[in-house]
């Protein structure tokens, strides 16, 4: 049986009538949902994170925190 997904990146352009609507991708990792999210942010894209129901601790990540939460920073 494989892993589920637990944690989710919403993101969508940072222009109004951007033409695109705001899309979702699940992770199996808070790793691998923070490097989508830098990649995401890179692009001048807004996004969101935070873990799927029914994981527990739940964690709600809004979009004026998610670049202090996805950057390493310089200690790693």
């Amino acid at each position: 049986m494989t892993k589920p997904d637990i944690w989710y990146v919403a993101f969508s352009p940072d222009k109004p009538n951007g033409g695109m609507a705001r899309s979702t991708r699940t992770f199996k990792s808070e790793v691998d949902a923070k490097l989508f999210a830098l990649q995401i942010l890179a692009k001048g894209w807004t996004a969101s994170a935070g873990t799927l129901n029914p994981h527990q601790p739940k964690q709600i990540i809004a979009s004026s925190q998610i670049e202090r939460w996805a950057d390493p920073g310089p200690d790693g």
